[in-house]
């Protein structure tokens, strides 16, 4: 365990080198570990409890993740169930259902969270706004949040090739007085790296705002407007691409990732330093009052119940696939394509 000054903060970080794998198989011995739902985070944690030897169960409905699930070796009426067997046989039961799947499937979970088992989420979503959700675990269980600190495609990634997402931790309720030793053994059982201390609401406020933002929603948008600019003044449609894209996810952002910004504005070309350290800031103050928009209605619960309303809409399925057939079939992502094609 480290105790980390940053930001005239101590934070607490648990590395995963602080326990071996026995010592986890130890803490997590005759626990059935039921995963419910086979998203991008349900099958991550699924696939690399089952590759570390765990006994895991997948609870599922029929439709596109059951095949799915059965296509990666799966078995039906073994370790494949229904969701409400699933819940049943399991000690320590992940709830890895969208945000408005866990509020439509808890009437049917609730019963089934009998004294000492253990409810795990992904995100403090549905918990933080429980006045939304309904969902409000009984006092007799532990509930946990182990939150990789990234997608389930990342996190399956990082398992299989050794480099293991970081991983957010809470305990938001300790029955058992045993629930921090599990939480911690279960971030190291799926397959992250170093743990950090959070709570519920931080958590989901962060992943709100972070995927509205810089990961998703203002990246994207940022993105978007530096590439009509350029088409609008004759670039070429790969010219403008490859210069908003493909030079930053390519080149620019790796390093950063590997080396921080201020090592790369010190290592670019002295133009390119001059025109950045002269700009960022006229972006910040743009920006810095949609942001604090953003946070006020992530905050105030107006985003949750955005995403509830229209994800449990009966065509919602049908509503995102158009959206996202927009972007896809865009002048910008055709060219996307293309120039992905053209790595040698």
């Amino acid at each position: 365990m480290k105790i980390l000054e940053c930001g005239g903060q101590r934070e607490v970080v648990v590395e995963r080198a602080d326990r071996t794998a026995e010592q986890v198989r130890a803490t997590l011995a005759g626990q059935t570990l039921a995963i419910l739902g086979y998203g991008t985070q349900g099958r991550a944690q699924a696939l690399n409890l089952r590759d570390s030897g765990y006994e895991v169960i997948l609870g599922l409905r029929n439709g596109p993740s059951f095949d799915l699930a059965c296509q990666d070796g799966w078995q039906p009426g073994y370790n494949l169930l229904t969701l409400d067997a699933a819940a049943d046989r399991g000690m320590i039961i992940f709830y890895l259902l969208s945000d408005a799947g866990q509020k439509e499937h808890w009437p049917a979970l609730l019963p089934r969270l009998t004294p000492g088992k253990t409810l795990v989420f992904a995100h403090g979503f549905s918990i933080v706004y429980q006045q939304q959700t309904g969902v409000v675990p009984p006092p007799h269980v532990d509930v946990l949040l182990v939150a990789p600190k990234g997608s389930g495609t990342t996190l399956r990634r990082g398992f299989v090739t050794g480099e293991p997402l970081n991983v957010g931790y809470a305990v938001h309720q300790d029955h058992s007085e045993q629930a921090l030793e599990r939480c911690l053994a279960l971030c190291h059982a799926i397959g992250t790296g170093n743990a950090f201390a959070t709570t519920l609401q931080r958590e989901v406020i962060c992943d709100l705002v972070g995927e509205r933002g810089s990961l998703l929603g203002a990246i994207y948008g940022m993105w978007l407007a530096q590439y009509e600019v350029l088409r609008d003044h004759g670039h070429s449609a790969i010219e403008a691409f490859s210069e908003t894209v493909e030079e930053a996810t390519q080149s620019l952002y790796p390093l950063i990732a590997e080396k921080g910004i201020d090592w790369m504005y010190a290592h670019c070309s002295t133009t390119a330093q001059r025109g950045a350290l002269d700009w960022f800031r006229r972006f910040r103050d743009v920006l810095r009052p949609v942001f604090e928009e953003l946070y006020r209605e992530v905050a105030a619960g107006k985003e949750a119940q955005r995403a509830l309303a229209t994800n449990s809409q009966p065509d919602y399925r049908e509503q995102l696939a158009r959206e996202l057939a927009e972007i896809a079939d865009s002048e910008m992502w055709t060219t996307g394509r293309l120039v992905r094609g053209l790595r040698p």
